[in-house]
């Protein structure tokens, strides 16, 4: 291994790493942490009676959710099992008709087609109602999922690292990430080669980074041999979808993925049906590819459009009616509920407040989809309230259920009670200061750091970017840019007098007397390649500014 920058081990070291082996295993190209998938409580059950299951052609129904993670497990399944058996099919619940997880139609809609045994994904563990029904009509289950598990589990063969009793070492693992420990153990039974394996880490990288799950330990792992199979662009759909979006890199970094792959894939099953998104990641015909492709991106426009419109609405009802709530439960007129979550994200980033969107979902029901902050564990608060709930599920910063219209203000005034007893213990909850690693230097900044740093990739949750800081900078050669000059270029000028180009996004305005006049500032961020006609030059991007 190269030698380590003295940087890369102050950041290391900043987030908790110190041990020489442990530095080397989170730097190296081709890590080694991963688990035995026997681990998992019930896998060694699951995977001989899938196999038993296949020996007696049985028709096998995987049955998933309609986010990327769903839509990624069970392409990984498809494509796993289509080599044991060709009975095999799978469903995917409309998020508008039917909503997340198993549900009675469904099941039966499954059985009328002939299938004996379903197997579900990033679903299923809280289901108990659901496959009791199911094995009342002939129906075996094996639920495998990640979500966080109450106390009536689903009593079938289930494999999910959070439940009780489970000796796996790694709780964290997205629903892809527990579909493939399955596919794991299948490829050790049956005897499939190993390099079907790695033909779906791909996958895998995609929905550990689409869920924002903790990008550590085993799905750091598993995410950077995914992130490689992306970049060998060995799967058609994937390629496509990459080009026809507009990533014109030539190597495919996670934010890629968070940004652009993962909402293409999201947007399917938010306006139309996530089922494309499989047939995208599963196919080999390019005329078939090139037509789901057109859909994705013109869906994923209009979820933008449709997104933005909605984001607006949910700010003139803050304004109005929320003002001095500290726990915003929006209820705006028409708003497409495929869209709510994307939307409680942008209102939780812009107030620095946990937010729940509610849609009306007929019968006199709502729909809640919530987003929260770093220091207020969502799933933790609603369930002392979940008697409000016809349903309800989630983990710490994000949160969907169904309740009777009737307790929406009911539920406004406990969480909002809630939450200002906790402010009243810690007058610091909503403050969201940034977390920097470093401070450093100007004349620190050049293209070697920029490259060091992007050791520490794939980047997101748990795992963020490193951010730098550096103190007493002056702007010069200030460039306001974009339709409303919300962003800007400028020189940061320091008592060396070393220039380093900074860039600003979409916060400009926020910042522009400070600019302007020459007062000394505090610039956190971090360096970055900027690659423009075969031309690479660095450039410091900016997440906050103080003075």
């Amino acid at each position: 291994m190269n030698k380590i920058h003295p940087m890369i081990r102050e950041i290391l070291k900043h987030r908790g790493i110190t041990e020489e082996s442990d530095i080397l295993e989170f730097l190296s190209e081709k890590p080694n942490l991963t688990y035995d998938p026997f681990l998992l409580k019930n896998m060694e059950a699951g995977v001989d009676f899938l196999l038993s299951s296949i020996k007696q052609n049985r028709k096998i129904c995987i049955y998933g959710d309609y986010d990327a993670d769903g839509v990624t497990s069970v392409s990984l399944l498809m494509e796993i099992l289509s080599h044991l058996t060709d009975n095999l099919t799978y469903y995917i619940p409309s998020r508008f008709d039917e909503g997340y997880g198993l549900n009675k139609e469904a099941i039966e809609l499954i059985r009328e087609q002939g299938a004996d045994l379903i197997l579900t994904v990033d679903c299923g563990s809280v289901s108990y109602e659901e496959v009791e029904y199911g094995k009342s009509i002939g129906i075996d289950f094996i639920v495998t999922d990640h979500h966080n598990i109450n106390d009536r589990p689903a009593d079938c063969i289930l494999i999910n690292p959070k439940q009780e009793d489970c000796p796996y070492p790694f709780k964290h693992l997205a629903g892809c990430g527990v579909a493939f420990k399955l596919a794991q153990g299948i490829q050790r039974k049956a005897g499939l080669p190993k390099s079907l394996l790695n033909g779906v880490l791909d996958l895998v990288a995609i929905a550990t980074i689409g869920d924002i799950v903790p990008l550590i330990d085993e799905n750091r792992t598993l995410t950077k041999y995914g992130m490689g199979v992306i970049n060998a662009r060995r799967r058609p759909g994937l390629d496509r979808l990459i080009k026809e979006a507009g990533l014109t890199t030539d190597k495919i970094k996670s934010e890629n993925i968070a940004y652009i792959i993962v909402p293409h894939l999201n947007a399917a099953g938010r306006l139309l049906d996530a089922k494309i998104g499989v047939e995208l990641l599963t196919s080999r015909d390019e005329k078939k590819i090139a037509e789901i492709v057109a859909i994705l991106i013109q869906n994923n426009n209009e979820r933008k459009r449709v997104q933005e419109e909605a984001f607006h609405k949910c700010k003139e009802v803050i304004a109005a009616e929320l003002e001095q709530d500290l726990f915003y439960i929006i209820a705006p007129k028409d708003i497409h509920e495929g869209i709510a979550g994307i939307v409680a994200g942008k209102i939780k980033d812009e107030y620095g407040r946990p937010a729940i969107i509610v849609t009306e979902s007929g019968d006199g029901c709502l729909k809640g989809t919530g987003r929260s902050i770093n220091s207020l564990n969502l799933y933790d608060i609603l369930k002392k309230h979940d008697t409000l709930f016809e349903k309800f599920g989630g983990h710490s910063g994000a949160c969907g259920f169904l309740m009777k219209a009737g307790n929406l203000a009911e539920l406004r005034r406990r969480l909002n009670h809630e939450v200002g007893l906790l402010y009243q213990e810690n007058s610091n909850l909503f403050d969201s200061a940034l977390l920097i690693d470093l401070i450093i230097d100007e004349g620190d900044i050049d293209i070697n750091l920029a490259v060091e740093l992007e050791r520490l990739a794939p980047f997101g949750c748990r795992n963020e970017r490193p951010l730098l800081q550096i103190k007493g900078m002056r702007a010069a050669s200030v460039n306001f840019m974009g339709a409303d000059r919300q962003h800007v270029r400028f020189s940061g000028l320091g008592a060396s007098g070393y220039g380093v180009p900074c860039i600003l996004f979409q916060k400009a305005q926020d910042y522009r007397e400070q600019l302007l006049t020459g007062t000394q500032l505090d610039l956190a961020g971090y360096p970055d390649i900027n690659v423009w006609n075969g031309d690479s030059k660095i450039q410091f991007v900016l997440k906050g500014i103080t003075w």
